[in-house]
Parts: C-alpha cells; structure tokens; sequence
C-alpha cells in the first residue's frame, strides 16, 4: 500500500531499523532476510534522500533527520495499531485481551494483587503481565512495550503519555517484634543512631529516599543492608535492632504475617502518589479504559463493593 509514493510497509522495516540500529538485529526481529532488510533500508535511503543510518567507527548510527523520524514512526504504528485491534464494544466475560503492567513488587502487592483477583473473576480470559520496572522502563514506554506503568509521581515528569493518579500512602518505620531499641515512639537521634535497610534501584543502586533525606537533614542514615525490592525486606529485621523505614501499606501487609511492628516517623515524609500512565493510542481503547477502572475501583470501591468487602 502507498501513501504519497511512500510504500507503508516500510513504515514497519524503518522502525525497527531506527530502533536497533542494526540491519541484521532488525531483520531478526521482523523475521525476514536479511538481504530483505537490506533492500529496504535502501528504497528508504532514496525516498529520505538521506543515508538515515551510517557507519561511526564498527556501529550504525542515526543520521539527524533519522532522529527526527523515531518519535513519528513510532506514534504512526501505535496509532495504526489502536484503530485496527479497537473493538466497538468490550465484553469483559468473554475478552481474550492481554495487558503489560511494569510496577514495583511494592505496588503489585498491596494493590495489584487484590485487584487483579476481582479482575480474573468478571474477565477470566484476560492475562496480565506484571514486570519490575527495568532501567529502560521510559524507552519501553515510549515505544508503547508497556500498556500501563505505576510509579511515584515525581518519576512521571519526562514522560508526555496520559496519566492518572491511583492511590496514595505514607511512610512509617518497621522494626522487629522484638527490637530492644524502639518503642512505640522514637526520637531523630535514636532513628539515626540505628542500622538501616534500604531499598536501592537502578546499575548505580542509589538510595532513592537518601535524595530526599540528605539536603533537608544534613546526615545520611546509616545503611547495613541494601536490597533491590520491598519484598525480602523485613526478612533482614526480624530477630535484629534494624530499621527501616517504607511506605504504611507495605508494612501492614508484612505486620499481619511476620513479627514485625510500625513506628512513626520522628520526621515528617511527603506523601507518595501512585500514578498510573499510559500510552495515548489506548485512551479510547474500551478494554484499556475497562482494565483502568478496574484498578482504580480497588483503591477507592463503589459503595456497592464496599459494603460487600469481608470485615
């Protein structure tokens, strides 16, 4: 099919060209030869009048009015993906539908469990799956790999796609049980003078709540154990005079199966707010909206729902 000379199909072959910067990589993924690819990147280098990807050094890379293509070629497709897979209606009893979800095994937790299991019982056939957010997670979005990502707020600002606040929480401290101590109470003096746990993100392992502590505090806590996620967390408190200090619906879920306890804060900690963004081509998409309102009636249920939920 052409479009004003241009041949759509290599709508498809260019992308993924501009992606991989590799003939062979992009052959690979379209499962097609590589000559073919090969011949396509030159019809496209004739109708650009431009070489669109050139050697520097032993690696392809973009020329600048390639770059310009990345963000248009990609949208194209979304949207061209979005008109023909849009159905009319959406019966969810019998949808087939699969949704990407990257959110921390925090969120999964305390929120995505629970809604997923309403999920499953009104749409049986649909299948989620969950990912940790990898260090790439903005470019995965942006090439519209994930259908729906949650995260702090505060991270969302590079991100243009739509977004929509979910839930929120606060922080508190978990110590264990038995902790010698901490009370039901603690000064700041006593919350620094403890060994901490923490969770670090990302190649760096940077301690996102350190970012937020040094500057106004002038100190750092002193941090024993650092892990990569909330889950093994309170295994490295319980039986120990640790701390550590996470979000309240993380801790309350650990409280109610583990011999742990909460401890405020001697400090005050801004909220967190949970955001759930989107890429645009599914704003409209009946079973993406279904899928949204689904999550978002499990944070704040209708009445109905409420009433009905187990004491």
């Amino acid at each position: 099919m052409r479009f004003e000379r241009f041949d759509l199909n290599l709508l498809v072959v260019l992308d993924a060209l501009l992606e991989e910067k590799n003939v062979t990589r992009a052959a690979e993924r379209l499962h097609i030869g590589q000559s073919a690819a090969s011949g396509s990147l030159a019809r496209l280098r004739d109708y650009f009048s431009d070489e669109l990807l050139v050697m520097v050094g032993r690696q392809l890379t973009l020329t600048p009015l390639a770059k310009t293509l990345v963000q248009p070629v990609r949208e194209s497709l979304l949207s061209v993906k979005a008109a023909i897979s849009a159905t009319p209606q959406f019966d969810p009893g019998t949808a087939t539908e699969r949704f990407t979800v990257c959110a921390s095994d925090y969120v999964t937790t305390v929120m995505l469990a629970d809604a997923l299991q309403r999920v499953s019982k009104i749409a049986p056939n649909l299948t989620v799956d969950i990912r940790t957010p990898p260090k790439d997670v903005f470019e995965l979005s942006e090439r519209g790999s994930i259908d729906l990502l949650v995260m702090p707020e505060q991270y969302m600002e590079r991100l243009t796609y739509t977004k929509q606040r979910w839930f929120t929480d606060d922080q508190v401290c978990l110590v264990c049980a038995r902790n010698t101590l901490v009370t039901d109470t603690m000064t700041f003096d006593e919350y620094m003078s403890m060994s901490h746990v923490a969770v670090r993100f990302g190649d760096d392992r940077a301690v996102t709540f350190e970012g937020w502590f040094l500057p106004r505090y002038g100190k750092q806590r002193r941090v024993e154990i650092g892990v990569d996620n909330f889950s093994t967390l309170p295994l490295l408190i319980i039986g120990t005079n640790r701390i550590a200090t996470i979000h309240s619906r993380m801790a309350e879920h650990f409280a109610r199966y583990l011999p742990v306890r909460l401890v405020p804060p001697p400090f005050e900690i801004p909220t967190l707010v949970a955001m759930m963004c989107w890429p645009p081509h599914l704003d409209n998409d009946p079973a993406h909206q279904w899928f949204r309102r689904m999550l978002l009636e499990s944070a704040n249920p209708p009445p109905a729902a409420a009433a009905d939920a187990p004491a």
